[in-house]
């Protein structure tokens, strides 16, 4: 199973999540590093992990205070290689594809300025629709058809799906990678949601892949995660205390 590290951001820093409550979470505190500055976070991640993979939650943009533009074309110039998978509270497919456009143009102003990497060497970025902020469905639909092959997240928090919208209940409309988000696990120690997880899992086609988030404490949560079927599970918390990393990372 593989180990995909969070990056949430906020006000410019890289903070801590605490069960899901933004209110809470201030400027990470890490052991594999001295800064909460997110390119420098960010690459310790990816290699305490030995992930080629990199969730960012922009909270300013989910909180409507404001996308981390400039810091997202930053990262996406300086991680060639990487797999971007960005959650920025897209309400519709049109807010996707503006915050997009914005960093395209931010990248392309900055690589002009400061001579970087031609367009090909950029991270690559996923949109992650999440179902707390999503209004239109459709979404999903124009995300696939522009070749930007979109992750939905099914957002709970106490045990309820989060919605911004009334949609349909079963898992016809589920694009091919979905994330069992369970915000009350996020950034604590309490041990993953297995259960939601499975419950998932069981409602979705075959091929479609189910990535868990939160709760990990050490390798045996590892374990029982990769026993529910996920194909992977966005960590944090166990990383940056180093609970996990590498070479636990490439046994699991």
């Amino acid at each position: 199973m593989q180990v995909i590290p969070v990056l949430d951001l906020l006000d410019g820093h890289v903070v801590r999540a605490v069960r899901g409550e933004r209110t809470a979470y201030r400027p990470i505190r890490s052991s594999l590093a001295t800064t909460s500055e997110p390119l420098h976070i960010a690459r310790a991640l990816l290699a305490a992990s030995g992930a080629r993979t990199l969730y960012i939650a922009d909270l300013g943009a989910i909180l409507q205070q404001g996308a981390h533009v400039e810091t997202l074309a930053a990262l996406r110039a300086a991680l060639p290689g990487t797999d971007i998978w960005l959650d920025a509270g897209y309400a519709d497919y049109s807010s996707m594809h503006t915050l997009f456009e914005r960093i395209e143009a931010t990248g392309k102003r900055n690589s002009h300025r400061d001579n970087a990497p031609p367009a090909h060497d950029l991270a690559t970025l996923v949109p992650v629709f999440g179902t707390e902020s999503l209004h239109d469905l459709d979404a999903l639909c124009a995300a696939d058809a522009a070749g930007l092959s979109p992750i939905l997240s099914l957002d709970h928090r106490a045990g309820q799906l989060l919605t911004a919208t009334a949609f349909e209940r079963t898992a016809i409309w589920w694009p091919r990678r979905v994330i069992a988000m369970t915000l009350d696990q996020v950034g604590s120690y309490d041990g993953p949601d297995l259960a939601t997880v499975e419950r998932i899992r069981a409602a979705a086609p075959a091929q479609t892949a189910v990535i868990g988030a939160g709760g990990i404490r050490d390798r045996d949560d590892m374990a029982a995660a990769a026993r529910t079927g996920a194909s992977a599970w966005l960590v944090a918390s166990a990383l940056h205390d180093r609970r996990i990393g590498m070479p636990l990372t490439e046994s699991t």
